[in-house]
């Protein structure tokens, strides 16, 4: 459990840069070499390597080098982690959700209860 949350710490300090999740954007329609990856950002090469590189430890990338060309490609299976959390969550806040509708209903029939004047009240006037 402690690596697979160590492995989901890498995938989601991976993210937090918008530079990388640009990378991981382009990568989502297919493998590219790394200066065409590079291409859009205004930055050096070596700077931009250093986002290979964090995206190739959490997992997020492969890349493979023929000659003197490396093309990366997307590894969607560290993105299963990150799903598998985000559906805990999800499940643990709808329950909270669905526990704080049904307080929030209890509420409202209490207070409708104690508006409604009682039956063995006298009317004005009878």
């Amino acid at each position: 459990m402690a690596n697979q949350l160590s492995n989901l710490d890498q995938v989601f300090a991976a993210l937090a840069d918008p530079t990388r999740r640009a990378i991981v954007m382009r990568l989502c329609a297919g493998e590219a070499s790394v200066g065409e990856l590079a291409s859009p950002f205004d930055m050096a090469l070596p700077s931009f390597m250093k986002h290979i590189h964090v995206l190739e430890t959490s997992g997020l990338v492969q890349s493979e080098k023929s000659g003197r060309v490396r093309t990366c490609r997307l590894s969607a299976d560290a993105l299963v982690g990150a799903e598998d959390w985000f559906q805990q969550q999800r499940a643990v806040w709808e329950a909270r959700l669905d526990r704080f509708e049904a307080y929030v209903m209890k509420l409202k029939k209490e207070r409708a209860g104690a508006k409604r004047p009682s039956r063995t009240t006298k009317r004005k006037g009878s």
